[in-house]
């Protein structure tokens, strides 16, 4: 109850203060969404319940009708989720994701610097389809059974932790932001990248960032042979397994035929939304009878209900003008070069996501720079991507995200030591982002 009570008192501060600078309607607006952040971060009431909040709360604050809110818990980007969730799941039930991290492991050298490279690389793959949390609990015992060195030990989790937040980016499906902005997109009649447009714009960015981050871990470890050999172990393929892959196989081939390369190819024109979700309904076939309708419930409908509640709170942005007027306080920086603009909304958003939510704070960005974008005739697609994918840079509290918080629960790491590496991953990630999106990015929105 304290921490219900917690959030409902800096709630009433933030209405109290925005009042005298804001409309009544914008206050009692960003007096509710501090409410809701603030239980999103401490935790006083389940995410799920939570995020159900604005249901309740923008309609009976006048602040925007019900039948405005209710549609933005199903939006068609939702439904792309769970396919791709459903496909997670079943990866997951056939323990086909262990045979995969197996393979990838054993590419690298058996020393402290191809493991901490491996666990990294390995990380990102799989957190582009699965959760971040699922794979990083997967890693981490992993990582602390390579080795008695506390100091290696250290920079194995950290790589694992790491390379897990650094692939959420990756894919459309990779972490929650991705589809926060994806949805925005829809909302303000922008066009979407599709499945793999997304990942060959991220591809720079998460390139570099697994070339960079292993780098920086490893310069200090001595080049030895350790004792154990990662994934030296590899099972042959059970039928189930064998399924799943020829799934994933013809999955992959339709959205690389599906996606357009202008001029010289329109694409198949399929709605990869439909897509995703069909594939991850196959499972379910009797012929293939990898998933039972018992397996839904694995599926993380908080996560859900957060989606809706972001696209409500940039819903309400919008409609109430609040992202207007907070737009205008931006206006000194219309005249700033490109870069320095970009530069700075993803050193802003990276450093903020610290300390809260990256969807809460992805929902409440986008509508903000969105209009800031319009009255400054900048380019708002590469604004709002280059925001979103800094969203997922935070690599220096517990509680900036799930891998974080899984690693320091090990007890291997101490805060002092995430927070230093993570502040220098932090500042190269917003420049390396910066610089993506003025060179590459630039070119494609």
């Amino acid at each position: 109850m304290r921490k219900i009570l917690i959030a409902a008192g800096v709630s009433l501060l933030f209405f109290i203060l925005s009042y005298y600078v804001f409309e009544p309607l914008q206050a009692k607006l960003i007096g509710v969404v501090a409410f809701l952040v603030v239980l999103w971060s401490n935790e006083g009431l389940p995410l799920g319940v939570v995020s159900l909040f604005p249901l309740i709360l923008f309609p009976a604050l006048g602040i925007v009708e019900l039948k405005s809110v209710a549609p933005n818990y199903s939006k068609p980007i939702i439904f792309l989720f769970i396919g791709g969730f459903l496909l997670a799941v079943a990866m997951q039930k056939t323990k086909l994701h262990e045979i995969i991290a197996q393979k990838l492991l054993s590419f690298f050298p058996n020393t402290p610097k191809g493991i901490i490279y491996s666990l990294a690389i390995t990380s990102a793959a799989l957190s582009s389809f699965l959760s971040n949390t699922t794979v990083t609990l997967m890693i981490m015992p992993i990582a602390l059974f390579l080795t008695h060195n506390l100091k290696l030990k250290v920079k194995f989790l950290i790589a694992t932790a790491y390379g897990a937040s650094i692939g959420g980016i990756f894919t459309p499906i990779g972490t929650p932001p991705n589809l926060i902005f994806l949805g925005f997109l829809e909302e303000v009649n922008l066009t979407a990248p599709t499945f793999l447009e997304w990942i060959m714009l991220t591809f720079p960015v998460v390139a570099a960032m697994l070339l960079v981050v292993p780098y920086l871990l490893s310069r200090s470890v001595k080049d030895e042979v350790l004792g154990a050999k990662v994934g030296a172990k590899t099972t042959p393929l059970t039928t189930q397994q064998k399924k799943l892959s020829i799934i994933l196989i013809f999955l992959v081939l339709l959205l690389i035929l599906n996606a357009p390369i202008k001029p010289f190819y329109s694409g198949l024109g399929l709605n990869e939304k439909i897509l995703l979700l069909l594939f991850g309904l196959l499972p379910f076939l009797p012929g293939v009878g990898i998933l039972k309708w018992e397996d839904f419930k694995e599926i993380p409908y908080e996560i859900i209900f957060l989606f809706g509640a972001g696209f409500s709170i940039a819903t309400a942005f919008i409609k109430t003008g609040l992202a207007s007027s907070l737009a205008s306080y931006f206006e000194i920086f219309s005249g700033v070069p490109m870069l320095l603009i970009l530069f700075l909304v993803a050193l802003f958003v990276s450093f903020s996501t610290e300390i809260t939510s990256n969807t809460a704070l992805t929902s409440i960005a986008l509508p903000i720079f969105y209009e800031f974008a319009k009255n400054s005739s900048l380019n708002p697609e590469i604004l709002l991507f280059t925001a979103t994918i800094a969203a997922s840079y935070a690599f220096m509290l517990p509680i900036a995200t799930p891998p974080n918080a899984i690693i320091m629960s090990s007890r291997v790491i101490k805060v002092k030591e995430m927070a230093k590496i993570g502040f220098i991953i932090n500042m190269i990630g917003v420049f390396i982002v910066s610089l993506v999106a003025i060179v590459f990015w630039n070119n494609y929105f």
